[in-house]
């Protein structure tokens, strides 16, 4: 867990499960279609130990009032729960092209134990 330790020095960590990641998805004017075939690609993985599969928890777009606008929303964040490996990069879903996968923070919550 974050906080202090004993000898009040901060130690990384969360509440969040073993691991979570937040990754952008980000590309000018992204449909709805491209959105989820992205979440479909994070969730389905690809070839084991390269792509693995992982539990969405958190979807927000970065617009002012939070919601997504199919082919108006630029960027979106999004929160990962798992252990295996994510490629993340361009060209990144099933079946679309020109959405770019980056990661933001990866919450390790198995540092120091």
């Amino acid at each position: 867990m974050p906080g202090l330790d004993d000898t009040r020095k901060s130690k990384d960590g969360g509440g969040l499960g073993p691991r979570t990641e937040v990754i952008t998805l980000a590309k000018t004017n992204m449909t709805q279609a491209e959105l989820d075939a992205a979440l479909q690609y994070l969730e389905a993985g690809g070839a084991a130990g390269t792509n693995d599969g992982f539990t969405i928890v958190g979807v927000q777009a970065t617009t002012p009032a939070g919601a997504f606008v199919s082919g108006t929303t630029d960027v979106v964040h999004v929160a990962i729960q798992g252990t295996g490996v994510n490629t993340i990069g361009s060209n990144f879903g099933i079946g679309t092209t020109g959405v770019t996968a980056a990661l933001v923070v990866t919450f390790n919550n198995t540092l120091g134990e």
